[in-house]
């Protein structure tokens, strides 16, 4: 399964692995015996030296003993002599907290937001080439439950499904602070199957949205965590709690293509062509948008009411079937018997996509919401956020969006790589 963190994309096995960190050596001191004054042991055997070549870890955050340690905590530990290492996270009542490490091998994540006021204890255990271990454990509590919270909220709920141009899209019920975005962009996971490069862009101080940088794959599988409960977003306020998507399930990929010099749509399905659509669009005073927007909403029936928009000389009041919008300034691509005669040869909507009732029921059944329309050749560019513009706008474009460079998946190949028990997985792949 793959994961974005701190802006770079992993498999889920990739986002274990790194366990084989070289660390710094753990301080080691030389044990001596007690002579006595004529230079013998008194009787006393001479304890031991340690191994210095043996297998050590030392756990560096949270320092021993902390106290109110942020419940968005990770687990950050070196190893000496190692080639791999398990971390065990146990509560005050020997309840264990399951977490698996960063892809890049620079911490442990617990699988939830850690309980506040509680006592936890940590073990890591390092394993050398022969096998052997060496064992370290220390001990912190978290702070206290925080009255000044932020909650996150999401468009899509679990088991959705969407078209392959699907943003992932999160708002914040109050700004993060430009200088909290790179954190908070830290604990934003998102793991698909097959693995595929992907970014989050910040539109707003309340907003964040994810898309790949090519569109989904046909039958990917996407999950995500936004683990924010506990972390400290600023000006004393907490992230209030952990929000997930399980199960978002990726359709064909349906990719439709107005072309207002032909007055045709194409429309492709994994890479075939499965028909060519006449079409109408807006007429040169209501110029349909020239750009690249997703299917955000569909109805079977609806009513079209400009009266509001366009006044009492050009409103309208009209019922239309199969209606799927692109924008939210109202261009929608829809069903118009009355324009039959016009579709394939000249425009005269108020900016929509005219088509015949046959074909808009037709194109009505094969999208989803998220499958991505292109209108090229118009008079009008489409304004980035009219709509979910996110393929409106180039790769590189979308980047300077993120508080975190990018990271190609696959860039880091620690090994080996432990399962999320901590134990060797022989099976698992070494990208990242």
């Amino acid at each position: 399964m793959e994961r974005t963190v701190s802006g770079r994309t992993a498999t889920r096995r990739g986002l274990l692995a790194g366990a084989g960190l070289v660390g710094v050596a753990a301080g080691l001191a030389a044990c001596t015996s007690d002579k006595g004054s004529g230079g013998t042991t008194g009787g006393a055997s001479e304890s031991p030296k340690p191994d210095p070549n043996a297998a050590a870890a030392t756990v560096v955050t949270p320092a021993k003993d902390a106290t109110d340690v942020s419940a968005a905590v990770e687990i950050v530990y070196t190893l000496a002599n190692a080639t791999s290492a398990t971390v065990e996270l146990k509560d005050a009542g020997g309840t264990v907290v399951t977490g698996e490490l960063r892809a890049d091998g620079s911490s442990w994540v617990p699988a939830k937001t850690l309980s506040y006021g509680t006592a936890y204890t940590v073990t890591v255990t390092a394993t050398g080439s022969d096998g052997k271990t060496g064992t370290t454990t220390s001990s912190f509590t978290t702070m206290a439950k925080p009255s000044k919270t932020v909650r996150i909220t999401s468009f899509l709920g679990d088991n959705a499904k969407a078209g392959v141009g699907m943003p992932l899209m999160y708002k914040f019920s109050r700004a993060i602070p430009e200088a909290k975005r790179a954190d908070v962009q830290k604990r934003l996971f998102v793991s698909s199957e097959p693995v595929q490069d992907g970014i989050w862009h910040w539109f707003s101080g309340t907003e964040v949205h994810y898309r790949p940088k090519e569109y989904w794959q046909a039958g990917s599988k996407v999950d995500a965590r936004l683990a924010i409960g506990g972390l400290d977003l600023g000006d004393g306020y907490y992230g209030k709690g952990d929000i997930t998507l399980e199960n978002l399930s990726i359709g064909s990929a349906v990719i439709m293509v107005a072309d207002n010099k032909t007055k045709q749509m194409t429309v492709t399905k994994d890479g075939k062509v499965v028909r060519k659509i006449p079409i109408s669009l807006g007429k040169p005073s209501t110029p349909s948008s020239s750009g690249t927007v997703v299917i955000i909403e569909k109805f079977v029936h609806t009513i079209f009411d400009t009266y509001a928009e366009l006044g009492p000389e050009l409103g309208y009041r009209t019922p239309i079937d199969y209606a799927q919008r692109l924008t939210w300034g109202g261009e929608y691509i829809h069903s118009a018997p009355w324009s039959i005669s016009a579709q394939g040869h000249r425009n005269v909507s108020h900016g929509c996509l005219n088509m015949s009732p046959t074909n808009a029921k037709w194109l009505f059944n094969l999208t989803s919401i998220g499958d991505p329309v292109t209108t090229k050749g118009t008079e009008r560019q489409l304004k980035n956020g009219n709509g979910w513009t996110h393929w409106n706008m180039t790769w590189d474009e979308y980047v300077k969006g993120s508080a975190l460079p990018f990271t190609p998946a696959g860039s880091a190949t620690p090994t080996p790589t432990p399962t999320e028990s901590g134990s060797p997985d022989p099976t698992a792949s070494p990208s990242a």
